[in-house]
């Protein structure tokens, strides 16, 4: 992207259960920047970014050859110097525990005492999300309850958030950090390095548990998945056969009145709730296997 000034249109398509995975390419050959926010409901809701020279009948009409039918959508017009960091990568400070992340657009951060977690977002999601600050939180108390932990995995990684906030918390951990979108796990590496952790963090493209990367290193210590429900259902058995005995998991990305769901089928594979974190309608479990 060579050249982020003058104005751009925003293209924000209805939220869904789940954007398919057809748009979702699409979306990612055609926009200059994607990213996908969530609702209270917990629906997804696709958003692209195109330069205003771009027009609206030019996506039609892509849609139309890639054989996509586009959801409904609406389209606004972002004025400024530099849309992409103003409106994309650019968020407030969140403090969380003892963690503080901050974008790469704070020139004089200070972050004190806290530990700072310095991210480029942009189509990597998760920076101020509710559900990674109650991740943040159970990561806090893992560290109060149990102390130092060495291995760790981030499965959905996103822009890397957890496995950096982890590896930075405890000097001596190694984390895997893996998501099954590509651009996700470049900016997850970009952070890593952005934040001098990337010699103890591997990342890599995996649709959830799959990939050798992950069964290599298993068991884990502790394990985060920020997801959504019905991967996190789909992959509560994987996740328990790569945790270690008296090892932590976080959970999150559902709503409160999915949690007998989730929770649910985890505790079937032997793991016990030890707390629960409400973010508004949002939720993060803290597992524990026995």
């Amino acid at each position: 992207m060579s050249n982020n000034s003058g104005s751009c249109k925003l293209v924000k398509f209805q939220p869904c259960s789940a954007v398919s995975e057809d748009l979702s390419a699409f979306a990612e050959e055609f926009f200059e920047v994607v990213s996908v926010d969530y609702d209270d409901s917990g629906a997804e809701q696709l958003v692209g970014y195109m330069r205003q020279t771009e027009s609206e009948s030019a996506m039609v009409e892509a849609a139309r050859q890639s054989g996509i039918e586009l959801p409904p959508y609406e389209i606004e017009t972002v004025s400024s110097q530099d849309w992409l960091t103003e409106n994309v990568i650019k968020f407030a400070p969140v403090e969380v525990a003892e963690f503080l992340v901050y974008g790469i657009h704070e020139k004089n951060i200070n972050v004190g005492d806290k530990i700072g977690v310095c991210v480029y977002a942009a189509t990597a999601f998760g920076s101020e999300h509710q559900t990674t600050k109650g991740c943040l939180q159970a990561l806090s108390d893992i560290n109060k309850m149990a102390g130092q932990q060495h291995k760790i995995l981030d499965v959905g990684t996103g822009s890397g958030i957890l496995a950096i906030a982890a590896t930075k918390l405890w000097p001596t951990a190694e984390a895997v950090a893996v998501d099954i979108d590509d651009e996700s796990v470049i900016v997850a590496a970009q952070n890593a390095e952005d934040n001098q952790v990337n010699a103890r963090i591997k990342t890599a493209y995996s649709d959830g548990y799959s990939t050798d990367l992950v069964v290599q290193n298993a068991p884990y210590d502790v394990i985060f998945a920020n997801i959504l429900a019905r991967p996190l259902i789909a992959m509560a058995a994987d996740m328990a056969r790569c945790l270690r005995k008296d090892g932590y998991a976080i959970i999150s990305g559902f709503i409160d009145d999915q949690v007998d769901w989730v929770v649910g089928e985890h505790q079937k594979h032997g793991l016990r709730v030890v707390k629960i974190y409400e973010m508004e309608q949002w939720r993060a479990v803290l597992l524990r296997k026995e």
